[in-house]
């Protein structure tokens, strides 16, 4: 294994599947069998999903909603995510735990970064639910923050394109895929890999970024052994 640590970004879009809306049980399953086979290989897993498919705040604002409630209510929504993400893991018989950036205590524990760390040290996947607990941030942020509170060696961004791009491949074919490329030139080609507050923290904390197809079986698999030739790796 290359990584011993792993912080897992998932998107909360991704969930729905070929559904408009919610959590697609087909894509969940498939989900937790990735993230199960790592596991067996003796991995720490540590795990941030979004809630953009139940509700996102910048979306609550156009219906004029405060920002700062729409922020909130997204964060409601990562953590029915996180739950469902949660018990689907232990039903296949892992071990988790939730931590949320906002206290829910009949549902979550709140995140200490102590007892985070020493939950993934006893071999239990940690999921991190409702942000950081602040309005204005995207659970992008979150995953970056957290990674680097837990000392994990990569983030890991599943998303439903295969790498990173000289444009978005869904609108030009033409658009090439970059197996590496330094943070410094994806500030300089003005690439979109994640929100900037979530990527300067990476860079400024000299912690590599692998942008990759989730929705592929296997390809977990491979990022974890070190395949360079999944995703891009951003270093």
């Amino acid at each position: 294994m290359k990584y011993k640590r792993i912080l897992l970004k998932l998107s909360g879009e991704a969930l729905m599947g070929n559904k408009q809306y919610g959590i697609d049980p087909h894509r969940l399953e498939q989900y937790v069998n990735e993230i199960k086979n790592v596991k067996e290989e003796g991995l720490e897993i540590a795990i941030v999903i979004g809630g953009g498919n139940i509700f996102r705040g910048v979306e609550g604002e156009s219906a004029g909603i405060d920002r700062v409630q729409g922020d909130y209510m997204g964060m409601l929504a990562t953590v029915i995510n996180a739950m469902a993400l949660q018990s689907a893991l232990e039903k296949s018989g892992l071990f988790t735990r939730l931590m949320s950036g906002i206290k829910i205590e009949e549902v979550c524990e709140p995140f200490i970064k102590r007892r985070a760390v020493r939950h993934l040290e006893k071999g239990r996947i940690v999921i991190f639910g409702a942000g950081i607990g602040n309005p204005y941030f995207t659970t992008d942020s979150t995953a970056s923050l957290r990674a680097i509170e837990i000392g994990a060696d990569v983030v890991l961004k599943g998303t439903r394109v295969d790498g990173v791009y000289t444009e978005d491949p869904e609108k030009n074919p033409e658009a090439r895929k970059f197996n590496k490329i330094t943070f410094q030139e994806v500030y300089k080609k003005g690439l979109k890999v994640m929100d900037m507050t979530a990527f300067t923290l990476c860079h400024e904390n000299n912690l590599p970024i692998i942008v990759f197809d989730m929705n592929k079986p296997g390809n977990l698999n491979e990022i974890v052994k070190g395949n360079e030739e999944v995703g891009t790796l951003i270093y």
